[in-house]
């Protein structure tokens, strides 16, 4: 993690140095869209062009940017090529404490299911105890990063007594698979996608360790303040997707299925786990953040303590909910 809160702090300076950015005060021709690999709406309204749809009546571009995972959708918004994006609890962890000027403007998941360790259906590994001195794949900065921390916490294993592998999704799943590493601290899509298609276990997740893993929509703070309306409107269409994605179950699946080319039977499994909504970050959220947030210090993964109400930001959020009570 420190790493890539190094390559962060370049980012940051290359910025300041730079005078053109796509958050400059004046008329918005692009707005940069980034998307995970994880089932989220964003990839229903990105299918439906509902983005393009409204702001195209701005005469405003969307530019899509897909990435692995959350740690590089930082090193994006450190750069100013990144304005807003859905991302887990660590990441934004980890962003906050490597200065990247960002706020959370909404909560998407409680990720109670969304994060596990896997192991694979052959494994002598049982429980949490018997990863000691075992090798484990997990993505640097990730929601997994933390949510395996926190398992082996509660197991009594010190990250020592391990070896953490860093790989990220698309190198993770052929080493779990073909045995190189013995366990694997993932997210969904590819909990579901193992589980059905290759009989991997879950040795853990958030109900067995006792653990939010929430998901946030974030925004570059400068695209914030330069252009609001436009945020606005952001978060108005993924209210839409989402509160059409809970009413058409279905079809969604059907979406993401082909989209992602996955097994209906994967998707499915995956929108079971891993509930939708757009509401305001609460006061148990952040208090969860905040002993997530000491937690990463206290195990070295960040290196200064931070106070994680600092980047919450629910005006724009309350406005849709507002919208709604009317």
């Amino acid at each position: 993690m420190k790493k890539w809160l190094l390559v962060i702090a370049a980012a940051l300076l290359l910025t300041a140095c730079s005078a053109k950015s796509s958050a400059e005060p004046g008329k918005l021709k692009e707005i940069n869209i980034g998307i995970q690999q994880s089932l989220t709406p964003l990839w229903i309204a990105k299918e439906k062009k509902w983005f393009e749809e409204a702001f195209e009546k701005e005469g405003i571009k969307v530019k899509w940017t897909e990435f692995q995972s959350g740690p590089p959708q930082f090193e994006g918004i450190a750069g100013g090529k990144l304005d807003v994006t859905l991302v887990g609890n660590s990441p934004v962890i980890g962003g906050q404490a490597g200065g990247v000027p960002f706020k959370e403007i909404a909560m998407t998941s409680d990720g109670v299911k969304g994060n596990a360790i896997l192991v694979n259906k052959d494994s002598n590994i049982k429980s949490l105890k018997d990863l000691k001195g075992k090798k484990i794949a997990v993505a640097k900065g990730s929601s997994g990063f933390d949510f395996l921390h926190k398992a082996l916490r509660k197991a009594g294993i010190s990250p020592k007594e391990v070896e953490i592998i860093q790989l990220q999704p698309d190198e993770a799943m052929p080493a779990f698979q073909n045995g190189s590493v013995d366990a694997w601290s993932i997210w969904e899509p590819f909990i579901s996608l193992q589980m059905i298609e290759h009989d991997a276990k879950i040795l853990a997740d958030g109900e067995t360790v006792g653990t939010y893993s929430p998901s946030f929509a974030i925004a570059r703070e400068q695209f914030i303040k330069d252009h609001p309306k436009e945020l606005e409107t952001f978060m108005k269409v993924y209210d839409k997707t989402v509160k059409w994605q809970n009413a058409h179950n279905e079809e969604a699946v059907a979406i993401y299925a082909k989209t992602k080319n996955l097994d209906k039977k994967v998707v499915a499994n995956v929108l079971k786990n891993t509930k939708q909504f757009n509401v305001p970050i609460s006061k148990e959220i952040i208090k969860d953040q905040q002993h997530t947030a000491d937690f990463q210090y206290e195990i070295g993964a960040i290196n200064k303590e931070i106070d994680v109400s600092k980047v919450v930001d629910n005006t724009f959020v309350k406005k849709v909910r507002e919208e709604d009570e009317k």
